[in-house]
């Protein structure tokens, strides 16, 4: 009876602290920061990049998973260019998964129209080389993607892109990796010595 009763003081003891973590003055973390257009100044670097993108493939009817981190320098306000790494994943029905990897550079421009102080939309075009573990060889690949940074910290933006992926099919296998895909990602901007 005793340890029943030690459990329940110290169950109740236990659930007073949890409570008194909260602070009500407190206020919550903030998903909106008004930076109007400064981290998109010429100067500045880019680095992050898409955590998922899910894709859908005509020719094939598969769909996949590609990690994409990139970094950039903006040569003037609103324009970067940068490099991106490519690795992916693709399942194929009734076929084993394919691994993808690639280079590719990119142009991203931030439309000063329809700019808000907490966000901005962008257009981006790659073009690079890519392979897979389904090929031996690489092949030339491009993209062109509409996107929508949202400003949660001075700093840091989440992404989300909508764009069109085409890759020139493969000498050897006849394969071409060509489709739409949706992406999430976030990018940390950090500002260049002109901008601190």
């Amino acid at each position: 009876m005793k340890k029943v009763i030690f459990t329940l003081i110290a169950f109740m003891f236990c659930l007073g602290l949890s409570f008194a973590q909260v602070d009500p003055r407190q206020s919550p973390p903030p998903t909106s920061a008004a930076v109007g257009s400064s981290p998109v100044q010429a100067g500045n670097w880019i680095v992050g990049g898409s955590i998922g993108s899910l894709g859908y493939n005509f020719t094939t009817e598969s769909f996949g998973l590609v990690l994409n981190p990139r970094a950039g320098y903006f040569l003037m306000d609103d324009l970067a260019v940068g490099l991106g790494v490519t690795v992916g994943l693709t399942t194929v029905p009734n076929f084993e998964n394919i691994w993808s990897y690639g280079v590719t550079p990119f142009v991203r421009y931030y439309f000063p129209e329809g700019a808000t102080a907490t966000s901005r939309f962008f257009g981006e075009a790659e073009a690079g080389l890519a392979g897979s573990t389904e090929a031996s060889d690489a092949s030339f690949l491009a993209g062109l993607r509409l996107g929508y940074a949202h400003f949660i910290s001075n700093n840091v933006a989440i992404e989300g892109t909508f764009g069109y992926t085409y890759s020139r099919a493969n000498i050897n296998t006849g394969a071409a990796v060509t489709g739409l895909a949706v992406g999430l990602g976030f990018q940390i901007y950090l500002p260049g010595k002109a901008n601190r």
